[in-house]
């Protein structure tokens, strides 16, 4: 969708996910610079409308807002430094994982030099970038995320998390760690249909008409982590453990890997151990906050 009111953007870094969130600034009719160590990489865009810069001051020089997609923050500030004048006043919008104390740094140094800075992740891969069901999220000056947050959704479902520069990375890990727990008992459930001759496709199907049920967990179990309060509506851990017992059980019989269920089976026996077997299943997440 074309925007009424383009905005002048610079995208520093062209590479797989650069490259797409170039393409998506173009979609929405933005004015854009494109830099890269590698020129060609640029080729594409050139072809689509985007000024090639020759370099980083160049490229920032005509911009409003810059995106910045390189490998590191370390290489991020590396990048940035010499054109530090020519940024004052206007904003970065970094999209590159790292930590959270890495992100405020480099905010830090964005403020002391009167640059505005947002620090985001791209929360979809690439292949849903200019969809609105693409999630990304960005932590920073809600005013500044308010300037830009027009221009940001051309990428997708923009979503500011918060004053502090660091949230973004934290949430970026956070989800990060519940996309690979999802896949992992995903491909574990594949796995084991599978010497039952069961497509991955067809559980596929099954597994994804299931997900409104373990979205309805999530939320219900968000409010007993922060009450600190465990009803035993979904089952209490003792429960959990007899048919965790039973998925390793199956697993082993039909010869497949146990060790995503193990890892579960091993958060339910500490919380037997710390005396909270009789607790809704949620309290695990005692043990994984102590470590207990």
């Amino acid at each position: 969708m074309t925007t009424a009111h383009p905005t002048r953007l610079a995208v520093l870094g062209l590479g797989q996910l650069g490259t797409a969130l170039a393409q998506a600034f173009l979609d929405g009719g933005h004015e854009l610079a494109v830099w890269n160590r590698t020129p060609a990489r640029a080729d594409a865009l050139i072809e689509r409308g985007a000024r090639r810069a020759e370099s980083v001051v160049d490229a920032v020089g005509s911009a409003e807002l810059i995106v910045t997609v390189v490998s590191d923050y370390a290489a991020a500030e590396q990048l940035l430094a010499p054109a530090a004048d020519e940024l004052r006043g206007r904003t970065i919008a970094n999209l590159i994982s790292g930590t959270p104390e890495q992100a405020r740094a480099l905010a830090r140094w964005a403020d002391e030099r009167g640059i505005g800075y947002l620090d985001g992740a791209a929360m979809s891969g690439t292949t849903l970038i200019g969809k609105p069901e693409a999630l990304f999220i960005f932590s920073g000056s809600e005013e500044t995320f308010a300037a830009h947050r027009s221009t940001l959704s051309a990428l997708g479902n923009a979503v500011h998390l918060g004053s502090d520069a660091g949230l973004a990375a934290m949430y970026d890990t956070a989800l990060l760690g519940l996309i690979w727990g999802s896949l992992s008992g995903f491909y574990h459930g594949a796995a084991l249909l599978g010497t039952e001759q069961v497509a991955a496709r067809t559980f596929a199907k099954v597994a994804v008409g299931h997900l409104s049920f373990i979205a309805r967990l999530f939320a219900e179990h968000a409010g007993q982590l922060d009450r600190g309060e465990f009803s035993d509506a979904d089952g209490t851990i003792e429960v959990h453990v007899e048919a965790v017992n039973h998925l390793l059980e199956t697993s082993r019989r039909q010869g497949i890997d146990t060790a995503v269920p193990e890892l579960f089976a091993q958060l339910l026996q500490r919380g037997i151990a710390s005396g909270r077997g009789d607790s809704g299943v949620a309290a695990v997440a005692e043990s994984i906050r102590s470590g207990v």
